[in-house]
């Protein structure tokens, strides 16, 4: 099985993380195992994945059997908002659940400030690293005050913030604060979760015939044009493919800045100032 021809983003440690991989939240945990089996065989090697999405053991399953070198692979698992004051357990459980003797990337999965514990779970997530567990940690949902936090207490930064991020919301001032600080920007949900029109938004559409692109590989391309990693989410072949194929056109000054404009502000997951949920 073929690697798809996929650049790799720098992270602040050293490390290299695949641009575009296969993120499978909201995927049954029945069918985990076929979807990253397929996204695999067809050439995904980042595979991003969470101990809340409860699906970790299909992820591992569609490892083992791939006969892929682990070194080719970049798999992700998050820390939920229950586990901040034990994250070697909840790392450890994870990692049992994949099946995986180390994992590249462990994120903490939101910020939850009306408990305060998410900077001990990172001082947590620090000796991870410390202890050769993970190449890389980071954080997810992390707002600027979040993330300056964890700075100036333990003077580490993450190497990646995964945030939601598309066109109705672009997060501009969290964006430059992350590229001051060396953090690089993953977007969940990069295609507004197919709770919108995006994808029926002229600024859209009109570059995908000039381009003779879907409209959805247009939004993409105007994420990894900014330098953002993705991770959409499908459960179909074809459009794992189509997700993927994005690196053989380039949006114009123009094109941009029309996606660019219809930033509004508009989320359409959780707030993580106050999103709460144990």
């Amino acid at each position: 099985m073929t690697a798809l021809p996929i650049p790799s983003i720098a992270l602040n440690d050293g490390n290299q993380i695949p641009q575009v991989g296969l993120g499978v939240f909201m995927v049954e945990p029945g069918e985990t195992e076929r979807i990253v089996s397929e996204a695999l065989e067809v050439g995904y090697r980042h595979i991003d994945t969470a101990h809340i999405y409860h699906n970790e053991k299909g992820v591992g399953r569609a490892i083992a059997n791939s006969g892929i070198p682990r070194e080719e692979l970049f798999i992700t698992t998050k820390l939920w908002n229950t586990d901040h004051e034990d994250p070697r357990s909840a790392f450890e459980k994870s990692l049992d659940r994949l099946g995986l003797d180390r994992l590249d990337l462990y994120l903490i999965h939101w910020p939850m400030p009306m408990l305060g514990t998410a900077l001990d779970a990172w001082r947590g997530m620090v000796q991870l690293i410390g202890a050769g567990l993970t190449e890389s940690i980071g954080v997810s949902n992390f707002e600027i005050e979040h993330l300056r936090e964890l700075h100036e207490e333990t003077g580490v930064v993450p190497t990646i913030n995964q945030v939601e991020l598309h066109p109705f919301h672009q997060r501009r001032d969290l964006r430059a604060y992350c590229q001051a600080n060396g953090i690089a920007v993953e977007a969940w949900g990069p295609l507004a979760q197919g709770k919108s029109d995006l994808l029926r938004r002229p600024a859209v559409t009109n570059a995908g015939v000039a381009h003779s692109k879907s409209p959805a590989q247009v939004v993409l391309r105007w994420h990894v044009q900014q330098g953002t990693i993705v991770i959409p989410k499908t459960t179909r072949k074809k459009r794992m493919l189509e997700n993927a194929d994005l690196f053989d056109f380039s949006l114009t000054e123009a094109q941009m800045a029309a996606i660019g404009s219809l930033d509004a502000g508009q989320n359409f997951g959780p707030d993580p100032r106050t999103f709460d949920v144990l």
